[in-house]
């Protein structure tokens, strides 16, 4: 476990929408590594906010639900204000994502000349542990994206992004729902941002299923996507 004092200048921006049963164990364990995040409670209406607070890190409240890429903005928003952050990562409330990727992006966030780095599945046979819809789906959005295959991303809808403070200031993310994926991407093409991808393990348990996007719904997002790009230009 790294030390969390080396970890100060980066924060965890993790949406929340309705994640009561499971995180405050998600942001307790993240926190022993990393001590600044800010969970922003997307109008929930469970018990996430009291978790959040119990759990003792920074939150912040939409009064209602406006969608993860809403969430993920005014969460980017909240942290780069904050003195000394410099590292910003997108991390999922529901216990998918693992901090050991966490810790192993940063590393390359603070040695390497890149300025944002992508989670992959598709990479050291990792992909077997994906559920064969989701695959199929996620291969489906990189196959009908071709920026996202010009900046040899595999894993664009991966939720799991680390950048640093240069990506954060210009991040205006526009689409509020789950096809501010497909943005993020336009984002780093229109900036010239330096991207790489970073292989990661994700954790499906029965609770992260039950909550994934089926093969239609990628091929919206990728659709909505490819609209929003064209209302930028």
């Amino acid at each position: 476990m790294a030390d969390p004092s080396t970890n100060t200048d980066v924060w965890l921006v993790v949406p929340v929408y309705n994640e009561g049963q499971v995180i405050r164990e998600v942001v307790t364990s993240a926190r022993e590594t990393f001590p600044n995040i800010v969970c922003v409670d997307d109008g929930s209406s469970d018990n996430s906010a009291d978790e959040i607070r119990a759990a003792g890190v920074h939150l912040v409240r939409h009064p209602v639900n406006l969608g993860q890429g809403a969430a993920i903005q005014t969460g980017v928003e909240y942290a780069r204000r904050q003195p000394g952050a410099r590292y910003f990562v997108t991390f999922d409330a529901d216990g998918q994502h693992q901090v050991d990727d966490v810790s192993a992006m940063i590393a390359r966030l603070r040695t390497e000349p890149v300025d944002i780095i992508v989670g992959t599945r598709f990479a050291e046979g990792r992909s077997e542990s994906v559920p064969w819809l989701r695959r199929m789906a996620l291969r489906t959005i990189v196959f009908l994206s071709p920026r996202t295959r010009r900046l040899g991303l595999s894993d664009a809808h991966n939720g799991l992004r680390a950048f640093n403070k240069k990506v954060a200031d210009d991040l205006d993310l526009l689409m509020s729902g789950m096809s501010h994926a497909s943005e993020f991407i336009a984002l780093i093409d229109h900036h010239g941002w330096r991207v790489a991808e970073q292989p990661v393990t994700i954790l499906y348990t029965d609770y992260s299923r039950a909550k994934g996007q089926s093969l239609i719904n990628g091929v919206n997002i990728v659709a909505d996507g490819l609209f929003h790009t064209r209302m930028r230009k």
